[in-house]
């Protein structure tokens, strides 16, 4: 988005001060016309950065146009490097909490572990101890991670989480579907003692505190000790839990001994808005989640590395190993500022595949998550079009898709139908259906440069009303391949338009295969959620169009019908069938009715109302 000097009339003066900035290194304090400092950056090159914000043929994001707009003035402070301005950055950010830069606010409270007082005890989460009965290990400070280990726990052991109340409902009905599935004991049957289950209940507390290495450690003294004695029962049951938790801890990603000290860091957008997830892990164990919503979206790896500026500024407990979801801007000054905050080495790395991939693909779904609940979007919607951005290299999800299939019968009845989604939902009050009017023999490149053309002309129109035509896409899809790129990538040129373009590629089949762009195909089936979103796009213009198509042909079929009947041309023919619109409602009309619409003799009428009643 461009800045014009209607929009903030100070933009002359800014470009004179600026024109005059030293080329060194500093930080720089925008504000408005009441003083407020509304952001503050760091630049290598004050000029230049600053330079950037006024100059005229700047493009911005939404979110930087909105506060270039408001500059009324700016302070800079000069700095002997850049590593100083970034200190310097950070120290300012949090003394001044300016409108437009990222700020971090958590207020989360305390979680604790809680152990029902009863015969037959129960461990949950709890937010807050309101049971004076009962037993509390805490508090945590993360209730993500106080959930997942209850969760784990509860599952490893096999843990009742029904609502039957024990002793009193033993045996009442049969074991429900979770024992069957032996994710539960069964305790319902009755079959085990108070002592032996409360014996249960201390191994799943010990796992939760101590994790799985140890705990298999006494398990499995345990399991030898009871062997030893003759009790074989009890030490097949041991093993049993044994084999469960090591069979858990393959996959479980909240307790293992491998990853010591790191925190694992993601982003999410949805178009309009980000947020960060941290997976803090110490110890071996997901000591801590938390979440931050970033506000308005900008550039992905300048607000990458802005997070890790202020999400470590004031931290004493910075780990070493630090990994990312992508590369924040200048990785090495991060690390190097990182290292002067920690006093030690600090490696920040993003992972390409295995478990750390898997543990940093789980953060940025807890972001996706609380993204989410914020804009009442589901998380697939979310997932699926950060997936199609990153897919095709596009610098924000996007918002609004256009996609336009050809629909014919050779060369007869040729049209197109334009489908619109938006934020991955379709916008159905926007589609638009075309009549080709200047191809007149089977050519879907050149229909497609027609159906193009007419719908920009739409959009350039000052006197255009309708919101279909008025909004500009961010993304535009075609139903078929490089040909039909490269023949509308001539009609966006020739209005100096420059639009996302790609066509969507089937297979056999006439399912989505791949993405076509002006020289090759992208791949799409490593992205589930992108490929899922695109094959409902695909899907969707091709219902629309072929719905539109066989109307139209049905429409001129009675038409050609009715020209038949000696005196009925064409004119004629078109206001009976806007007239009473369907073929039900034209069978329906007396001689009368049909008469006030075209006139004519009654031997005529008598003519035409034959051949309207041997339509089929």
């Amino acid at each position: 988005m461009k800045v014009t000097e209607n929009e903030n009339k100070r933009l002359p003066f800014l470009r004179d001060k600026t024109s005059k900035l030293t080329l060194s290194p500093g930080c720089y304090l925008m504000k408005n016309e009441k003083g407020k400092i509304i952001y503050i950056g760091k630049a290598k090159s004050l000029r230049k950065r600053v330079t950037s914000y006024f100059r005229e043929s700047a493009d911005h994001l939404p979110k930087v146009a909105k506060m270039v707009s408001q500059v009324y003035d700016y302070d800079f402070i000069v700095t002997d490097s850049e590593f100083e301005a970034l200190v310097l950055e950070c120290s300012l950010i949090k003394q001044n909490m300016p409108r437009y830069n990222i700020l971090l606010k958590d207020d989360k409270g305390y979680s604790y572990i809680k152990i029902t007082n009863e015969d037959y005890p129960r461990i949950s989460a709890a937010l807050q101890k309101d049971d004076d009965n009962a037993v509390y290990i805490g508090p945590y400070t993360s209730s993500y991670a106080v959930k997942q280990a209850v969760e784990e726990a509860n599952r490893v052991f096999k843990l009742p989480t029904c609502h039957k109340v024990f002793p009193r409902d033993f045996k009442k009905g049969r074991p429900c579907l979770n024992h069957h599935i032996n994710k539960c004991m069964g305790l319902c049957r009755g079959r085990i003692s108070k002592e032996d289950y409360r014996e249960i209940i201390n191994q799943a507390v010990d796992y939760m505190k101590n994790g799985s290495a140890k705990s298999v450690e006494r398990l499995t003294s345990l399991m030898e000790k009871a062997a030893e004695e003759l009790d074989f029962e009890q030490a097949a049951s041991l093993r049993d839990r044994i084999r469960a938790i090591e069979k858990i801890s393959e996959n479980q990603k909240i307790i293992d001994e491998n990853m010591k000290d790191a925190d694992i860091i993601a982003l999410a957008e949805n178009v309009e808005i980000a947020c960060a997830s941290v997976l803090m892990y110490r110890g071996g164990r997901l000591f801590d989640k938390v979440s931050f919503m970033l506000g308005e979206i900008e550039d992905t790896k300048k607000m990458r590395g802005d997070f890790l500026y202020q999400f470590y500024s004031d931290k004493a407990d910075i780990p070493k190993n630090i990994f990312l979801d992508g590369e924040p801007e200048d990785i090495e000054l991060a690390e190097k500022f990182l290292r002067e905050r920690s006093g030690r080495a600090v490696h920040i790395k993003i992972p390409q595949r295995g478990d750390m991939l898997k543990l940093v693909e789980m953060a940025r779904a807890n972001a996706v998550e609380q993204i989410s609940i914020k804009v009442g979007r589901t998380g697939k919607e979310i997932i699926a079009l950060d997936e199609l951005s990153k897919l095709l290299g596009l610098p924000n999800p996007p918002k609004y898709i256009e996609c336009y299939d050809i629909s014919n019968l050779a060369s007869a009845n040729m049209v197109a139908g334009m489908v619109v989604f938006k934020n991955a939902r379709p916008l159905k009050k926007n589609y638009k259906k075309f009549t080709i009017k200047t191809v007149f023999e089977q050519n879907d490149y050149a229909c497609m440069q027609e159906v193009i053309e007419r719908r920009i002309k739409r959009y350039l129109d000052a006197d255009e009303t309708d919101e279909g035509f008025k909004t500009l896409p961010d993304l535009i899809f075609l139903d078929g391949g490089k040909g039909h790129v490269n023949a509308v990538s001539a009609v966006l040129e020739k209005y100096h338009l420059d639009i996302p373009l790609y066509g969507l590629v089937k297979d056999s089949k006439h399912r989505t295969r791949a993405i076509a762009t002006g020289g090759g195909e992208i791949s799409v089936s490593q992205m589930k959620s992108a490929f899922n979103l695109i094959t409902r796009i695909q899907d969707e213009v091709h219902r629309y169009a072929i719905t539109f198509q066989t109307a139209k042909h049905k429409k001129n079929t009675y038409q050609l019908e009715l020209t038949k009947v000696n005196g009925i041309g064409d004119a004629k023919a078109k206001k009976l069938i806007m007239h009473f619109k369907t073929k039900e409602a034209l069978k329906a009309a007396e001689l009368d009715e049909i008469k006030s619409v075209i006139g004519g003799s009654e031997e005529q009428l008598l003519e035409l109302k034959k051949v309207i009643d041997n339509m089929k």
